[in-house]
Parts: structure tokens; C-alpha cells; sequence
């Protein structure tokens, strides 16, 4: 029985992203956006369950990755599209929205055949980027809906950093010391500053600060080398 409880996580997470996709072609964009984050807590519970647990199987790696297409995918996808849809430009611009849940697809496929992520990531995670999306359009609809012209250009500046090869670290943390965790705790401390300084804005700006940390490190490991 134990063994298909990270499995059934998995289907919470496919739920409630599905869910999010109804309310966001509605435009209900703060429950969308809250369905993106429960997704997130599925998604981590169900890999935490299948460690705690044991529970690993071909079939949930799987379900995990089809949950995630809709979940962190074509969610965010559907928020773009219903804000575009609003904003002074051509209808079928709208359709650019779309673009995210493509480039998802092919971060989701390159991340399980990639054995170079397992301990980091190369380019930015799908759950990281719907996140950006789901906080950007929460916070900032009215302001995008005028301007769809950025929010356009965002969209093709983040599809790109799916598939990028920009090496991206992980909040896995090893133990609490400040020597083998340095990178997770300076952006957590950023983090802290970020929701202190903008409360519920926050999210989108602190996927901006995982990004240009990110990069910031990139540049500093090139240097070395």
C-alpha cells in the first residue's frame, strides 16, 4: 500500500493543475496562481514520500513528468494566454502564451535523460519557471495587460532559459553547515529580503534572483577555470 502513496501525490499535483488551468482561462489569476504553488507542494512531497518511503518505480517517474507538463507547463501557458488575450494586441498573439508549455515539454524530456542533473540542473526547472509566471501575472496583471508587448518578450526570454544549458544549482542542501551550503544560504537570505521588502509580490522577483545568481555563479566558476 505504502508503495503508491508518492504515486498518489503525484495525481494530487495533475489535480490541481488542472484546476488552475480552468480558473486561469477564467481569469481568476490568484487562484490559479495558488494552484500553482499547491502543485509545487505536491511535487516536493511526492519525491520526499518516495525517499522516505522507498517507493521508487518507473511508473511514477513517469506520472511524475506528465504531472508536471500540465502542472508547470501548460498552466502557466494558460495565464499568459488569457492575460495576452486581454491586452491591446492581435488575438492570435495570444497564442504565444503557448510557447511555454512547448518548451516545458522539451526541459521535462531533457531533464530525464540527462544524467548530468542529478545534483544541479542545467537550465531554469519547470517548476521555478510557472512559479515566475504565476507570481509576474498575480502581482502585475493590470500593468501587463496594458503592456503585452513585455510580457511577450518574457515569454520568449524564459523558453529559452528552459532549454539553455545555464547551470543552475539546487536547494538541496547537505547537512546545515555554512561551508557546504554557502550558495543555498545566501539565496535564502535574499529570499527573506525579498518577501520583507514586497510580501506577496515577492515571488516572481525571487525567481529573478534564483536566475541572476545562478549566472552570477556561472560566471565566477568560468573565471576560475
Amino acid at each position: 500500500m505504502t508503495k503508491h502513496i508518492p504515486n498518489l501525490i503525484t495525481a494530487l499535483n495533475l489535480f490541481a493543475g488542472c484546476v488552475g488551468v480552468y480558473f486561469a482561462f477564467q481569469g481568476e489569476y490568484s487562484i490559479a496562481f495558488l494552484c500553482i504553488m499547491l502543485c509545487a507542494v505536491f511535487d516536493f512531497l511526492d519525491g520526499f514520500t518516495a525517499r522516505l518511503l522507498k517507493a521508487y518505480s518507473e511508473i511514477g517517474k513517469q506520472l511524475d513528468s506528465l504531472a508536471d507538463m500540465i502542472s508547470f507547463g501548460f498552466l502557466p501557458g494558460a495565464l499568459v494566454f488569457s492575460v495576452l488575450s486581454a491586452g491591446g494586441l492581435h488575438f492570435f498573439t495570444a497564442f504565444i502564451g503557448f510557447l511555454i508549455p512547448v518548451f516545458s515539454a522539451f526541459r521535462l524530456a531533457k531533464f530525464n535523460v540527462d544524467e548530468r542533473q542529478s545534483t544541479s540542473f542545467l537550465g531554469l526547472p519547470t517548476p521555478a519557471n510557472a512559479i515566475f509566471w504565476g507570481g509576474l501575472i498575480f502581482s502585475f496583471s493590470d500593468v501587463l495587460v496594458q503592456y503585452p508587448i513585455i510580457l511577450s518578450i518574457f515569454v520568449f526570454i524564459f523558453c529559452l532559459l528552459l532549454v539553455s544549458e545555464l547551470p543552475m544549482f539546487s536547494l538541496k542542501t547537505k547537512g546545515f553547515s555554512w561551508r557546504e551550503n554557502k550558495t543555498q544560504y545566501i539565496f535564502l537570505l535574499g529570499c527573506i529580503a525579498l518577501i520583507a521588502l514586497m510580501r506577496l509580490n515577492a515571488f516572481a522577483p525571487i525567481i529573478a534572483w534564483y536566475i541572476v545568481f545562478s549566472i552570477a555563479l556561472s560566471f565566477r566558476k568560468e573565471k576560475k577555470l
